[in-house]
Protein backbone atom coordinates (compact mmCIF):
# COMPACT_ATOMS: atom_id res chain seq x y z
CA UNK A 1 0.00 0.00 0.00
CA UNK A 2 1.41 3.15 -1.37
CA UNK A 3 -0.45 6.43 0.96
CA UNK A 4 -1.23 9.52 -0.50
CA UNK A 5 -2.94 12.40 0.40
CA UNK A 6 -6.65 13.33 -1.06
CA UNK A 7 -8.36 16.77 -1.56
CA UNK A 8 -11.80 17.44 -2.61
CA UNK A 9 -11.50 20.55 -4.66
CA UNK A 10 -14.88 22.97 -4.20
CA UNK A 11 -13.53 25.15 -7.09
CA UNK A 12 -11.42 25.07 -10.02
CA UNK A 13 -9.47 27.97 -8.24
CA UNK A 14 -9.30 25.51 -5.48
CA UNK A 15 -8.31 22.41 -7.30
CA UNK A 16 -5.41 24.31 -9.27
CA UNK A 17 -3.84 25.98 -6.10
CA UNK A 18 -3.83 22.53 -4.48
CA UNK A 19 -2.35 20.48 -7.37
CA UNK A 20 0.41 23.33 -7.96
CA UNK A 21 1.19 23.34 -4.61
CA UNK A 22 1.94 19.91 -4.53
CA UNK A 23 4.74 18.61 -6.45
CA UNK A 24 3.43 14.60 -7.55
CA UNK A 25 -0.38 15.73 -7.68
CA UNK A 26 -2.51 14.45 -10.01
CA UNK A 27 -6.27 15.07 -10.53
CA UNK A 28 -8.60 12.55 -10.43
CA UNK A 29 -12.40 12.54 -12.12
CA UNK A 30 -13.77 9.41 -13.69
CA UNK A 31 -10.41 7.37 -12.84
CA UNK A 32 -10.42 5.02 -15.00
CA UNK A 33 -6.65 5.48 -16.34
CA UNK A 34 -5.57 6.51 -13.33
CA UNK A 35 -6.47 4.01 -10.76
CA UNK A 36 -5.19 1.59 -13.33
CA UNK A 37 -1.83 2.98 -13.21
CA UNK A 38 -1.96 3.10 -9.63
CA UNK A 39 -2.35 -0.24 -9.08
CA UNK A 40 0.53 -1.35 -11.54
CA UNK A 41 2.93 1.09 -10.05
CA UNK A 42 3.46 3.10 -13.21
CA UNK A 43 2.16 6.27 -11.27
CA UNK A 44 2.71 6.75 -7.81
CA UNK A 45 0.84 10.47 -6.93
CA UNK A 46 1.53 11.80 -3.43
CA UNK A 47 -1.97 13.74 -3.46
CA UNK A 48 -5.05 12.75 -5.49
CA UNK A 49 -7.04 16.38 -6.08
CA UNK A 50 -10.62 15.20 -6.52
CA UNK A 51 -12.15 17.77 -9.80
CA UNK A 52 -15.33 14.89 -10.03
CA UNK A 53 -17.87 17.45 -8.45
CA UNK A 54 -16.91 20.55 -9.61
CA UNK A 55 -19.50 22.37 -11.58
CA UNK A 56 -17.67 21.35 -15.36
CA UNK A 57 -20.26 18.76 -16.32
CA UNK A 58 -22.67 20.83 -18.76
CA UNK A 59 -22.44 20.92 -22.63
CA UNK A 60 -23.26 24.42 -23.92
CA UNK A 61 -24.98 26.11 -27.02
CA UNK A 62 -23.32 29.31 -27.65
CA UNK A 63 -24.53 31.99 -29.34
CA UNK A 64 -22.34 31.77 -32.32
CA UNK A 65 -23.51 28.06 -32.53
CA UNK A 66 -20.28 26.71 -31.33
CA UNK A 67 -20.46 23.93 -28.26
CA UNK A 68 -18.90 24.14 -25.17
CA UNK A 69 -18.58 20.75 -23.29
CA UNK A 70 -17.22 20.70 -19.72
CA UNK A 71 -14.11 18.80 -18.48
CA UNK A 72 -15.89 16.37 -16.52
CA UNK A 73 -19.16 15.49 -18.65
CA UNK A 74 -19.15 11.58 -19.16
CA UNK A 75 -18.20 9.96 -22.43
CA UNK A 76 -21.70 8.05 -22.66
CA UNK A 77 -23.25 11.78 -22.40
CA UNK A 78 -21.48 13.19 -25.01
CA UNK A 79 -21.85 10.39 -27.28
CA UNK A 80 -25.85 10.64 -26.78
CA UNK A 81 -26.26 14.18 -26.96
CA UNK A 82 -28.64 15.36 -29.29
CA UNK A 83 -26.48 18.07 -30.79
CA UNK A 84 -23.37 16.11 -30.90
CA UNK A 85 -24.80 13.27 -32.67
CA UNK A 86 -26.93 15.87 -35.19
CA UNK A 87 -24.02 18.42 -35.96
CA UNK A 88 -21.13 16.47 -34.84
CA UNK A 89 -21.77 13.05 -35.62
CA UNK A 90 -17.61 11.76 -36.19
CA UNK A 91 -17.87 12.62 -32.41
CA UNK A 92 -20.37 10.59 -31.50
CA UNK A 93 -19.23 7.76 -33.58
CA UNK A 94 -15.22 7.82 -32.24
CA UNK A 95 -16.81 7.81 -28.63
CA UNK A 96 -19.03 4.89 -28.92
CA UNK A 97 -15.94 3.29 -30.76
CA UNK A 98 -13.75 3.81 -27.65
CA UNK A 99 -13.80 1.46 -24.50
CA UNK A 100 -16.45 -0.39 -23.32
CA UNK A 101 -20.59 0.82 -21.99
CA UNK A 102 -19.23 0.42 -18.49
CA UNK A 103 -16.29 2.70 -18.66
CA UNK A 104 -17.62 5.39 -20.97
CA UNK A 105 -20.30 5.94 -18.44
CA UNK A 106 -17.44 6.83 -15.56
CA UNK A 107 -14.40 8.34 -18.21
CA UNK A 108 -14.98 12.44 -18.52
CA UNK A 109 -13.71 14.50 -20.87
CA UNK A 110 -10.78 15.89 -19.49
CA UNK A 111 -9.71 12.05 -18.55
CA UNK A 112 -10.37 10.84 -21.98
CA UNK A 113 -7.41 14.20 -23.53
CA UNK A 114 -4.99 13.11 -20.61
CA UNK A 115 -4.69 9.25 -20.90
CA UNK A 116 -1.74 7.09 -21.22
CA UNK A 117 -0.37 4.95 -23.70
CA UNK A 118 -1.27 1.40 -23.50
CA UNK A 119 1.97 0.84 -24.56
CA UNK A 120 2.82 -2.46 -22.73
CA UNK A 121 6.63 -1.51 -21.93
CA UNK A 122 5.08 1.97 -20.63
CA UNK A 123 2.62 -0.29 -18.06
CA UNK A 124 4.82 -2.94 -17.12
CA UNK A 125 7.74 -1.66 -14.23
CA UNK A 126 10.25 -4.36 -14.95
CA UNK A 127 10.66 -2.79 -18.56
CA UNK A 128 12.28 -0.21 -20.16
CA UNK A 129 10.33 2.72 -21.20
CA UNK A 130 11.50 6.55 -21.21
CA UNK A 131 7.97 7.19 -21.15
CA UNK A 132 7.56 6.24 -17.43
CA UNK A 133 11.28 6.61 -16.37
CA UNK A 134 13.42 8.92 -18.76
CA UNK A 135 16.85 7.35 -19.33
CA UNK A 136 16.62 3.75 -19.07
CA UNK A 137 15.40 2.89 -23.36
CA UNK A 138 12.98 2.36 -25.08
CA UNK A 139 12.03 -1.77 -24.48
CA UNK A 140 9.85 -1.50 -27.34
CA UNK A 141 11.91 -0.01 -30.25
CA UNK A 142 13.60 -3.45 -30.68
CA UNK A 143 10.97 -5.96 -29.05
CA UNK A 144 7.13 -6.18 -29.38
CA UNK A 145 6.29 -2.96 -31.34
CA UNK A 146 3.48 -4.05 -34.18
CA UNK A 147 0.65 -1.57 -32.59
CA UNK A 148 3.31 1.18 -32.13
CA UNK A 149 3.63 4.62 -33.96
CA UNK A 150 4.63 4.59 -37.71
CA UNK A 151 4.80 9.07 -37.86
CA UNK A 152 6.18 11.16 -35.61
CA UNK A 153 7.98 8.79 -33.56
CA UNK A 154 11.57 9.15 -31.85
CA UNK A 155 14.64 7.15 -31.08
CA UNK A 156 13.26 7.79 -27.17
CA UNK A 157 9.93 6.87 -27.58
CA UNK A 158 7.47 4.55 -30.29
CA UNK A 159 4.24 5.01 -28.04
CA UNK A 160 0.72 5.68 -29.57
CA UNK A 161 -2.10 8.07 -27.89
CA UNK A 162 -4.84 6.24 -27.26
CA UNK A 163 -7.45 8.18 -27.64
CA UNK A 164 -10.37 7.58 -30.14
CA UNK A 165 -11.75 11.28 -28.71
CA UNK A 166 -9.07 13.21 -29.58
CA UNK A 167 -8.96 12.02 -33.12
CA UNK A 168 -12.43 12.88 -33.68
CA UNK A 169 -11.57 16.53 -31.82
CA UNK A 170 -8.96 16.89 -34.21
CA UNK A 171 -10.53 16.80 -37.45
CA UNK A 172 -13.35 19.19 -36.02
CA UNK A 173 -10.85 22.04 -34.69
CA UNK A 174 -12.03 21.82 -31.30
CA UNK A 175 -9.77 23.74 -28.65
CA UNK A 176 -8.83 22.87 -25.57
CA UNK A 177 -9.71 26.03 -22.29
CA UNK A 178 -7.36 25.57 -19.20
CA UNK A 179 -7.00 27.16 -16.28
CA UNK A 180 -3.70 27.23 -13.96
CA UNK A 181 -1.67 29.90 -11.27
CA UNK A 182 -0.77 31.47 -14.66
CA UNK A 183 -5.02 32.01 -15.46
CA UNK A 184 -6.65 30.75 -18.24
CA UNK A 185 -5.71 29.82 -21.73
CA UNK A 186 -7.13 28.08 -24.81
CA UNK A 187 -4.76 25.68 -26.91
CA UNK A 188 -5.67 23.97 -30.01
CA UNK A 189 -6.80 20.51 -29.62
CA UNK A 190 -3.99 19.45 -32.44
CA UNK A 191 -1.05 21.12 -30.26
CA UNK A 192 -2.83 20.18 -26.73
CA UNK A 193 -0.80 16.80 -27.01
CA UNK A 194 3.13 16.48 -27.88
CA UNK A 195 5.59 14.41 -30.29
CA UNK A 196 7.42 12.46 -28.02
CA UNK A 197 11.07 14.06 -29.25
CA UNK A 198 13.59 13.98 -26.36
CA UNK A 199 11.24 13.89 -23.58
CA UNK A 200 8.66 11.34 -24.14
CA UNK A 201 7.63 11.58 -20.45
CA UNK A 202 5.54 14.63 -21.41
CA UNK A 203 2.39 13.76 -23.32
CA UNK A 204 0.86 17.19 -23.32
CA UNK A 205 1.64 20.86 -22.93
CA UNK A 206 0.07 21.04 -19.60
CA UNK A 207 1.92 23.15 -16.93
CA UNK A 208 2.04 22.65 -13.51
CA UNK A 209 -1.66 22.48 -11.73
CA UNK A 210 -3.11 23.46 -14.60
CA UNK A 211 -6.77 21.96 -15.26
CA UNK A 212 -8.98 20.96 -18.48
CA UNK A 213 -12.03 22.80 -17.77
CA UNK A 214 -13.37 22.80 -21.06
CA UNK A 215 -13.38 21.83 -24.98
CA UNK A 216 -15.45 23.78 -27.83
CA UNK A 217 -16.34 22.79 -30.80
CA UNK A 218 -16.62 25.59 -33.41
CA UNK A 219 -19.38 26.71 -35.22
CA UNK A 220 -17.52 26.44 -39.04
CA UNK A 221 -17.26 22.32 -38.22
CA UNK A 222 -20.94 22.11 -37.28
CA UNK A 223 -23.41 19.93 -39.30
CA UNK A 224 -20.80 18.81 -42.05
CA UNK A 225 -20.64 15.96 -43.09
CA UNK A 226 -18.20 13.56 -40.64
CA UNK A 227 -17.36 10.06 -40.29
CA UNK A 228 -14.89 8.60 -38.10
CA UNK A 229 -13.75 4.42 -39.05
CA UNK A 230 -11.61 2.60 -36.77
CA UNK A 231 -9.52 -0.79 -37.44
CA UNK A 232 -8.69 -3.03 -34.77
CA UNK A 233 -7.99 -6.72 -33.59
CA UNK A 234 -10.98 -7.16 -31.88
CA UNK A 235 -14.76 -5.78 -32.60
CA UNK A 236 -15.03 -3.96 -29.64
CA UNK A 237 -12.81 -2.92 -26.12
CA UNK A 238 -9.65 -2.93 -27.90
CA UNK A 239 -7.46 0.35 -28.95
CA UNK A 240 -6.78 1.30 -33.07
CA UNK A 241 -4.97 -0.16 -34.73
CA UNK A 242 -5.58 2.39 -37.14
CA UNK A 243 -8.50 4.85 -37.14
CA UNK A 244 -9.61 7.89 -39.23
CA UNK A 245 -11.65 11.19 -38.83
CA UNK A 246 -12.99 12.82 -41.07
CA UNK A 247 -15.12 16.39 -41.80
CA UNK A 248 -15.81 16.98 -45.61
CA UNK A 249 -17.57 20.18 -47.26
CA UNK A 250 -17.92 20.15 -50.98
CA UNK A 251 -19.63 23.55 -52.77
CA UNK A 252 -21.95 23.48 -55.43
CA UNK A 253 -19.30 23.25 -58.33
CA UNK A 254 -18.39 20.27 -56.83
CA UNK A 255 -14.71 21.34 -55.13
CA UNK A 256 -13.94 20.87 -51.62
CA UNK A 257 -14.30 24.04 -49.32
CA UNK A 258 -13.56 22.10 -46.10
CA UNK A 259 -11.73 19.26 -45.19
CA UNK A 260 -10.25 18.06 -41.40
CA UNK A 261 -8.45 14.82 -41.51
CA UNK A 262 -7.35 12.85 -38.39
CA UNK A 263 -5.37 9.43 -37.97
CA UNK A 264 -5.29 7.24 -34.48
CA UNK A 265 -2.87 4.82 -33.64
CA UNK A 266 -0.63 6.11 -35.64
CA UNK A 267 1.13 8.33 -33.58
CA UNK A 268 1.82 9.78 -30.20
CA UNK A 269 -1.08 12.26 -30.70
CA UNK A 270 -3.51 12.35 -33.38
CA UNK A 271 -1.97 13.34 -36.43
CA UNK A 272 -3.39 15.93 -38.19
CA UNK A 273 -3.35 14.96 -42.12
CA UNK A 274 -2.27 18.72 -43.18
CA UNK A 275 -0.43 17.67 -46.26
CA UNK A 276 -3.16 15.78 -47.38
CA UNK A 277 -5.94 18.57 -46.45
CA UNK A 278 -4.07 20.97 -48.54
CA UNK A 279 -3.87 18.57 -51.64
CA UNK A 280 -7.77 18.31 -51.14
CA UNK A 281 -8.35 21.79 -50.98
CA UNK A 282 -10.56 23.69 -54.38
CA UNK A 283 -10.71 20.56 -56.08
CA UNK A 284 -12.77 17.86 -56.72
CA UNK A 285 -12.94 14.58 -54.19
CA UNK A 286 -12.78 11.86 -56.99
CA UNK A 287 -10.85 8.66 -55.69
CA UNK A 288 -7.96 9.43 -57.61
CA UNK A 289 -7.22 13.12 -55.46
CA UNK A 290 -8.36 11.28 -52.16
CA UNK A 291 -5.87 8.62 -53.14
CA UNK A 292 -2.93 10.99 -54.18
CA UNK A 293 -3.66 13.36 -50.92
CA UNK A 294 -3.52 10.68 -48.49
CA UNK A 295 -0.43 8.76 -49.96
CA UNK A 296 0.84 11.96 -49.47
CA UNK A 297 0.23 12.21 -46.08
CA UNK A 298 1.45 9.23 -45.43
CA UNK A 299 4.59 8.62 -47.56
CA UNK A 300 5.97 10.63 -44.09
CA UNK A 301 5.49 7.69 -42.37
CA UNK A 302 8.52 5.79 -40.87
CA UNK A 303 7.52 2.13 -39.87
CA UNK A 304 9.44 -0.03 -37.83
CA UNK A 305 9.81 -3.88 -38.13
CA UNK A 306 6.31 -5.39 -37.83
CA UNK A 307 4.02 -2.37 -38.17
CA UNK A 308 4.72 -1.58 -41.76
CA UNK A 309 0.98 -2.96 -42.11
CA UNK A 310 -0.14 0.27 -40.92
CA UNK A 311 0.31 2.57 -43.60
CA UNK A 312 -1.97 0.47 -46.15
CA UNK A 313 -4.46 0.06 -43.40
CA UNK A 314 -4.57 3.39 -42.12
CA UNK A 315 -4.59 4.24 -46.05
CA UNK A 316 -7.74 2.64 -47.07
CA UNK A 317 -9.25 3.61 -43.84
CA UNK A 318 -8.94 7.42 -44.95
CA UNK A 319 -9.74 6.16 -48.79
CA UNK A 320 -12.92 4.68 -47.79
CA UNK A 321 -14.05 7.08 -45.34
CA UNK A 322 -13.42 10.31 -47.64
CA UNK A 323 -14.86 9.09 -50.89
CA UNK A 324 -18.12 7.76 -48.63
CA UNK A 325 -18.02 11.52 -47.27
CA UNK A 326 -18.36 12.85 -51.13
CA UNK A 327 -21.08 10.77 -51.86
CA UNK A 328 -22.98 12.55 -49.89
Amino acid sequence: MKPYAYVRARSVEEATAAHAARPGARYLAGGTNLVDLMKHGVETPETLVDVSRLPLDGIEELPDGALRIGATVRNSDLAAHPLVRDRHPVLSQALLAGASGQLRNIATTGGNLLQRTRCPYFQDTAKPCNKREPGTGCGARDGIHRDHAVLGHSPHCIATNPSDMAVALAALDATVHLYGPGGERTVPVTDFHRLPGDHPERDTVLEPGELITAVMLPARTAGLPSAYRKARDRASYAFALASVAAVLDVDDAGAVRHVGLAFGGLAHRPWRARLAETALLGAPPTEHAIAHAVDAELGLAQPLRDNAFKVPLARNLACRVLSELARR
